[in-house]
C-alpha cells in the first residue's frame, strides 16, 4: 500500500505548522498529501504553496467541490498545479452536500451525479488541448444563444492528471468505477466494504470493461497508538462525539451521505438514532449511542499490534493507498504517529 495524509486547509491559523508538517512528512517517505477545503480556505492556494516546498511527494485536491467552480475553471486549476509541480498533482473532486453547496455558495445541489459526470468529461477535454465544445444536460460550452465560438486554453497540460472522485452513494460509486482513476473513500469498514462500496464500484468498472486494477482505492482514517488498554478506552471514548457529528451533523436535515454509508455497513438503527438525537440538539446523547465497535471499525486506533493487524485487513480488503490522519497535540507528536504508521505499512508490504 501507498501512504497518504490529508491537510485541512480550513485551519487557516496554522499555516506555518502545516507546511512544516508537509515538508517533514515527505522526508518520512509519505507518498501523497491531499488538501481539503471543506468550508474554509480554498484548497488550490495551499497546494501551490506546498508544491513549492516539496520535491517528490504527490499532491492532491481532496477535494475540490463540484458546483462551486465551472468545469473549465477546475481544469485550469488542475493544469496549473500539475505544471507547477512537474506532474505531481492529483485532481480530487467531490459533490459535497446541500448545506455547503446551497447554504454557503448559493448554488443548487440538484443533479450532482450529472454534474459530476459532465465536469469530468469537460476537464478531460480541456486537458486534451483542443477547442472546447460541449453540450450536456448541465453545461453548454459555448453558452447557447450567444455569439461566442469554441475556445481552447492558451496553456497545455504537460503531464497526465489522474482524477479521483470522493463518493459514498451507490450511484456515485458506480460513476467512480466508470470514469475515475481513483476513489477517495471515507466511513470505511473493511468487513462491510464489499456490500457497501465495492459492489457498486465493481459494477461501474465492469460496465466500462475495467477491473479493480484500474482504480486506486484510497481510504482514510485517524491513526493513533495507545500504550495500553486503559488509554485505548479513553481514546475511543474521546472519538465518539466526532463520529456522532458525522452521523448527525454532516449534510442537511434530509441528506447525510455519511449516515447512509454507516447504515449500509450494519449500523442502520444506531445511525438513525444518533442523527435524530443530534438534530434535536442532544449532542451528548447522540455521542453516547455510538459504540466502541463503530469507532474501532472505521479508524486505525489501537495498540501497535492492533493497528498493524487492521492495516493488513485494509490491504486484504482492497485498499491500495491508506490515507493517515495522525493523532497528536503537537507537530512533533503528529509526525511521530505518522512515522510509526508509515513504518507499519512498509512492514506489512514487505511481508505480503
Amino acid at each position: 500500500m501507498r501512504t497518504a495524509t490529508t491537510i485541512e486547509a480550513s485551519a487557516g491559523d496554522r499555516w506555518r505548522e502545516h507546511v512544516d508538517f508537509v515538508v517533514e512528512a515527505e522526508k518520512l517517505g509519505l507518498d501523497v498529501c491531499w488538501v481539503a477545503e471543506a468550508w474554509g480556505s480554498d484548497g488550490p492556494s495551499a497546494l501551490g504553496f506546498y508544491a513549492a516546498r516539496t520535491d517528490r511527494m504527490l499532491l492532491g485536491s481532496g477535494i475540490m467541490q463540484v458546483g462551486t467552480r465551472t468545469p473549465v475553471a477546475v481544469a485550469q486549476t488542475a493544469i496549473t498545479l500539475s505544471n507547477l509541480s512537474d506532474g505531481r498533482f492529483l485532481l480530487g473532486l467531490g459533490a459535497s452536500g446541500p448545506q455547503v453547496i446551497e447554504g454557503l455558495h448559493g448554488v443548487p445541489f440538484a443533479r450532482p451525479l450529472a454534474r459530476m459526470r459532465e465536469t469530468v468529461e469537460i476537464v478531460r477535454r480541456v486537458q486534451d488541448g483542443g477547442k472546447i465544445s460541449y453540450s450536456g444536460a448541465e453545461f453548454q460550452i459555448p453558452w447557447s444563444g450567444g455569439d461566442a465560438v469554441p475556445m481552447r486554453l492558451s496553456m497545455r497540460a504537460h503531464h497526465p492528471i489522474p482524477i479521483y472522485l470522493a463518493t459514498l452513494s451507490p450511484s456515485m460509486l458506480r460513476l467512480t468505477g466508470e470514469i475515475a482513476d481513483g476513489w477517495l473513500g471515507t466511513s470505511f469498514v473493511p468487513e462491510g466494504a464489499a456490500g457497501a462500496y465495492f459492489r457498486y464500484l465493481d459494477e461501474g468498472l465492469a460496465g466500462r470493461g475495467r477491473s479493480r486494477a484500474d482504480l486506486d482505492v484510497c481510504q482514510g482514517a485517524e491513526v493513533a497508538f495507545a500504550p495500553d488498554e486503559d488509554e485505548l478506552r479513553r481514546m475511543v471514548a474521546g472519538r465518539k462525539k466526532e463520529l456522532a457529528f458525522s452521523l448527525g451533523g454532516m449534510g442537511s436535515a434530509s441528506t447525510n451521505f455519511y449516515n447512509k454509508a454507516y447504515s449500509r455497513q450494519g449500523w442502520a438503527e444506531i445511525a438513525a438514532e444518533v442523527r435524530e438525537r443530534w438534530q434535536a440538539g442532544d449532542r451528548d446523547g447522540a455521542a453516547a449511542l455510538v459504540t466502541d465497535d463503530m469507532v474501532l471499525g472505521t479508524t486505525l486506533i489501537g495498540t501497535e499490534p492492533m493497528v498493524r493487524e487492521r492495516l493488513r485487513v485494509w490491504r486484504d480488503a482492497g485498499v491500495n493507498t491508506v490515507r493517515l490522519y495522525p493523532a497528536g497535540d503537537t507537530l512533533d507528536a503528529r509526525l511521530s504517529t505518522l512515522a510509526k504508521a508509515i513504518d507499519l505499512v512498509r512492514e506489512i508490504g514487505s511481508s505480503s
